[in-house]
């Protein structure tokens, strides 16, 4: 997938978030969970750190920047999935069926196929890193995951937690790999 040979990631969901909207932070519990979340990643050689645009994929890693010296970079093409223009009574089925038509997208909505290129470019652009972060949200996590692991579906995306985290790795192999390494007490 990457030139670099940069083929493994940490990928994050983000904490418990006080909102949906960009510009929502994290609650209470959702700063208790970052600063845990901290103290795990202390033991991984992360050299990168990029998030969505959103401000609780930004405050989700903000401990561990400071506690590690490492700048955090913003990335939009990390951001969550825009299911629809207008919300949809239905968000949930669309959600689901996403996983079986990557095509399919509601009115003003990108379709999982969408979601999963501007991922994959994002991804693409981390250059010559060894081990890079990235902070984004549960629908396109989701995809993402499900890209790597087709049983990774919408019963998978339900089972994501805030925060979530992922080993992603052999992207550069006709076999890549997914593997659940932390997620919240």
């Amino acid at each position: 997938m990457t030139s670099s040979g940069t083929d493994t990631f940490v990928v994050v969901r983000h904490c418990l978030a006080a909102g949906q909207e960009p510009t929502a932070g994290l609650t209470k519990a959702g700063v208790a969970q970052a600063r845990r979340l901290a103290v795990f990643l202390a033991d991984y050689p992360i050299d990168f750190i990029v998030t969505s645009g959103y401000a609780r994929a930004y405050r989700t890693i903000e401990p561990y920047a400071e506690r590690s010296g490492l700048p955090i970079q913003q990335d939009d093409r990390l951001n969550e999935r825009v299911l629809a223009s207008n919300p949809i009574a239905n968000w949930e089925q669309v959600v689901r069926q996403s996983f079986d038509d990557p095509d399919l997208r509601a009115p003003g909505g990108e379709s999982g196929a969408e979601v999963l290129r501007r991922a994959h470019a994002a991804l693409h652009d981390i250059q010559g890193r060894t081990l890079p972060l990235l902070v984004s949200h549960g629908n396109l996590v989701a995809i993402l995951l499900h890209a790597v692991d087709a049983g990774f579906g919408y019963q998978g995306w339900k089972s994501l937690t805030n925060p979530d985290v992922y080993l992603l790795s052999g992207f550069a192999t006709p076999r890549p790999r997914a593997k659940r390494i932390w997620r919240p007490e």
